[in-house]
């Protein structure tokens, strides 16, 4: 539905409010990230030569404003700044909300072409010899310039003998040598976190819903929760606002994790899911202690937010510290073989997203009818 990533978290928090509520909400996680697969499989694999941005990021615009406005006018159905804005727009309606969001689209477009630096500014820029260095060291490089259109790509002197020879592009045999090592050392612990954290946001998070807190007994929830499904959008909202942080850490100054703890995030997040699983199905705290099981669930999806946020930016981080893999190639090629690396990592947590919502669906109607079962009853009225 949205290759904007605003709008993709949109479309997540505002799934209460777009389908009956019989209907299980990994549905919409399925109908939101399976054509996102579709394009991060084609796009890396498929793709040969440059990468040509201007029809990238106006392709990408106009899928994006086109699924915004069929979600906000026909019936059915960066993380932080998608499930606030939903918080604050789902009080004008689904359709007025969603239809006012596919404005955001357009800030990408008017950011590359209008903000950042004109490519031929750096005209003649190179990675420096610090890539070489070890792994875990700082890689140092000068800007790249992103060509503008096929007719404005700015060369640099290593690229136009390159270019004189023949136009160079990865083959099929060229991306498997480069995907195979990544794997199971980045690709599989990408997976399982966003295997296990959509599994709880889509498929156990509809189902932590707890009675309205009165300003008497609970006055922090009481600001929050003013109805039963006031509960699925904060839990969202808590999830991006600590995935941003997270992901934020490496510039904020803080360690990147080393390689061999990069499947630690997901451990964690298993253990997460297995617990908010028990939490939904039987109250750790039993049914009349609301406000404990609240601030349980709220630490709880503080922590997978953290671990998820984790785990992508130290994924891409280690990619960006490796050495080039065949030494002395010319410059277009070791650009194309990165870029390559980084397009098809995001096939992991695509996929990872897609087979959660496979899952949260059997998990929803499962974890309801256990609530159900012993006299919990608002999963069914939302």
């Amino acid at each position: 539905m949205s290759a904007h990533p605003v709008l993709y978290v949109i479309i997540l928090s505002a799934a209460l409010d777009l389908v009956p509520p019989s209907t299980p909400k990994g549905i919409i996680a399925f109908c939101n990230i399976f054509p996102a697969l579709i394009a991060k499989l084609g796009w890396p694999y498929l793709l040969k030569g440059r990468i040509r941005y201007p029809r990238r990021i106006v392709g990408c615009t106009a899928i994006s404003v086109s699924g915004m406005l069929t979600v906000a006018f026909f019936d059915g159905g960066a993380g932080l700044a998608g499930a606030l804005l939903w918080w604050e727009l789902r009080g004008l309606g689904v359709r007025f909300g969603v239809g006012l969001s596919t404005i955001l689209p357009f800030i990408t477009p008017l950011a590359y072409f209008f903000v950042l630096p004109r490519p031929e500014l750096f005209v003649g820029a190179a990675f420096s010899a610090a890539e070489d260095e070890e792994d875990g060291a700082a890689m140092s490089a000068s800007y790249t310039p992103l060509p503008r259109s096929e007719d404005e790509d700015a060369l640099s002197a290593t690229e136009q003998a390159a270019s004189a020879k023949g136009a160079m592009s990865l083959t099929m045999q060229d991306k498997w040598r480069l995907a195979k090592p990544m794997l199971t050392k980045y690709m599989l612990p990408l997976f399982c976190v966003y295997l296990f954290e959509y599994t709880i946001n889509q498929g156990i998070s509809p189902t932590l819903v707890y009675p309205v807190p009165t300003r008497e007994s609970h006055w922090f929830m009481s600001l929050l929760i003013h109805s039963i499904r006031d509960y699925y959008p904060l839990w969202q909202l808590v999830y991006q606002t600590t995935v941003f942080l997270s992901r934020s850490s490496i510039s904020l100054g803080l360690p990147p994790l080393s390689g061999r703890l990069l499947s630690l995030p997901a451990i964690v997040q298993g253990a997460i899911l297995c617990t908010l699983a028990f939490e939904s199905a039987v109250g750790i705290f039993g049914d009349a202690h609301e406000g404990v099981s609240f601030a349980l669930v709220f630490l709880l999806i503080c922590v997978e937010g953290v671990c998820g946020g984790l785990a992508y930016v130290n994924v891409f981080y280690r990619i960006n510290q490796e050495k080039r893999d065949v030494p002395g190639v010319d410059a277009e090629r070791t650009k194309q073989e990165r870029e390559f690396k980084i397009g098809s990592i995001g096939l992991s947590d695509s996929t990872g997203i897609l087979m959660a919502s496979l899952l949260a669906v059997p998990t929803e109607i499962g974890l309801c009818r256990v609530q159900v079962a012993r006299g919990k009853v608002f999963c069914q009225s939302l």
